[in-house]
């Protein structure tokens, strides 16, 4: 069961058009902050799809659009080789999933982390700037989000 908080208004859910918007937002800055991740020459499809997000989140684009740039993002991963890659076009592509379904913005951040434990780098210092960029009034929804056991960074530190 999907958590209402995350599906919008006119979904029958309790998140408002302009609290979608600003995750996607959060979203799309997570994934663009890995993006040195991906290696020296990022792939234009995750380029294009931060583009769409951002203009989504602005109206200037339609949910359509959005889940097709996300099938671009997913192609790039299955073509990468590395996992700093591979988790970076995730995380691009859940960014940009987030028109379609809010709660995609939790996979964005989420791949973000893989990446940065991937690369060797902190999590603690990741998660702490994703969370400094959550908008104060989610910020309640989205930490309360995390700390399910799908999205605790504990399972980070074990998984390979």
């Amino acid at each position: 069961m999907r958590n209402q908080q995350f599906v919008t208004v006119h979904r029958g859910g309790l998140l408002s058009k302009e609290h979608h918007r600003q995750l996607m937002t959060w979203a799309a800055d997570c994934a663009e902050h890995v993006l040195p991740l991906f290696g020296d020459k990022t792939d234009t499809r995750l380029l294009e799809a931060l583009q769409t997000a951002r203009a989504w989140s602005r109206g200037k684009c339609s949910v359509g659009s959005a889940q097709k740039a996300s099938l671009q993002c997913h192609a790039t991963a299955r073509e990468s080789s590395n996992s700093e890659a591979i988790f970076v076009a995730r995380a691009v592509g859940q960014a940009v999933a987030t028109a379609h379904m809010a709660d995609h913005s939790l996979g964005a951040a989420w791949y973000a982390l893989k990446a940065v434990n991937a690369a060797g780098q902190s999590l603690e210092a990741e998660k702490r700037w994703q969370n400094e960029q959550i908008p104060l009034e989610l910020r309640e929804l989205v930490l309360a989000a995390r700390e399910e056991a799908r999205f605790h960074i504990s399972r980070l530190k074990t998984a390979n």
